[in-house]
């Protein structure tokens, strides 16, 4: 199919689920955050389970494509896979600036980084048991992972990235077994720190994708809208992906209408084109959605663009969501009629 529709990963958790409140009014968690969620432990991963039937149901009723489990499960993206590894003191946390420059409690790593099992097949064996459309799940990137984390054992950030990607390597090997059509890696921090990125991060993230077969994408952002608010005019670290081994790249245009020109240095690639804009509760018209998938066809092929909003919906109320859901779909296929 022409123009498929797809999240970047996340979908607002139910308000039974988890305080939303609570979490609007933080960064997001770097360290476990049980107190986060409404449902006693013996009964949460029945509620997790629920919800995500929720989602599930909201994306295909939107019209969407390729399916998430909307990160139900998660406290945010990247904490569920870091906290659940060797070599990380989970009593003890450490602090580490997060992209806003503010501290943020992380994971302390006093040992070798190492996956003791797989974290995540459990919940894409539910969702693929769930949904007869193609399904995507996401796993935090080892580059970000370490920006992520306070160092009290590697000589280096760089050998710390490394093996991180060696963890992330096995999860997405189980990913797919499990029954993921894609997974994606997220790397928020190559945008946030381009300057380490160069040094180690593309080292790091061809690592954590070597020997991989399947589908792959990087998810490379400006942060949450609901966060961080202001929005640079493009991408400090995004030609550099070409030397990547990843299939997909998701970019960030609708809320910092970015100059889509930036997107030619990635021919070749699938662009997972971001649409919708997280910043406001305002649902976009299906034809201003198809609008902004027209600014990026004099750059990339019609059939290397896959539909998404700019970043995760975590933070939107949900029927606003579904609205903009839905307006990504019906735009979508406006523009798949005028060029197939």
């Amino acid at each position: 199919m022409l123009l498929p529709t797809s999240l970047v990963g996340s979908y607002p958790q139910p308000d039974w689920l988890i305080d939303r409140e609570s979490l609007s009014k933080r960064f997001p968690p770097r360290v476990r955050a049980r107190e986060l969620w409404r449902v006693a432990p013996k009964w949460l991963e029945q509620a997790q389970d629920d919800a995500t039937l929720i989602a599930i149901r909201d994306q295909e009723r939107a019209g969407l494509d390729i399916i998430t489990d909307g990160e139900m499960r998660r406290e945010s993206y990247s904490n569920r896979f870091a906290n659940a590894l060797d070599g990380v003191d989970l009593d003890n946390p450490g602090t580490a600036l997060d992209r806003s420059g503010h501290p943020n409690p992380v994971p302390r790593v006093v040992g070798k980084i190492r996956r003791r099992h797989a974290v995540e097949t459990r919940d894409v064996a539910f969702l693929r048991a769930n949904t007869d459309r193609q399904i995507k799940f996401t796993v935090p990137g080892p580059f970000t992972m370490a920006q992520q984390a306070q160092n009290d054992f590697y000589a280096s950030e760089r050998e710390m990235a490394l093996d991180y990607a060696a963890a992330v390597n096995a999860e997405i090997r189980d990913l797919f077994s499990a029954g993921a059509d894609v997974v994606q890696i997220d790397e928020p921090y190559m945008q946030a720190r381009p300057e380490k990125a160069r040094e180690y991060g593309l080292e790091a993230l061809n690592a954590a994708l070597e020997g991989v077969e399947g589908k792959t994408a990087v998810h490379i952002c400006f942060g949450y809208a609901a966060i961080i608010h202001e929005r640079p005019a493009g991408y400090s670290f995004l030609p550099e992906i070409k030397g990547c081994s990843v299939q997909q790249v998701s970019i960030e245009t609708a809320q910092s209408n970015l100059d889509t020109s930036a997107l030619a240095p990635l021919r070749g690639k699938t662009i997972i084109l971001g649409v919708i804009d997280l910043s406001t509760h305002e649902v976009e018209s299906a034809e201003t959605v198809a609008a902004r998938i027209r600014r990026a066809l004099p750059y990339v092929d019609a059939d290397k663009i896959v539909i998404a909003p700019d970043c995760g919906m975590k933070y939107l109320p949900r029927p606003v969501a579904f609205g903009k859901m839905k307006a990504m779909a019906d735009g979508a296929a406006i523009v798949r009629a005028e060029v197939r």
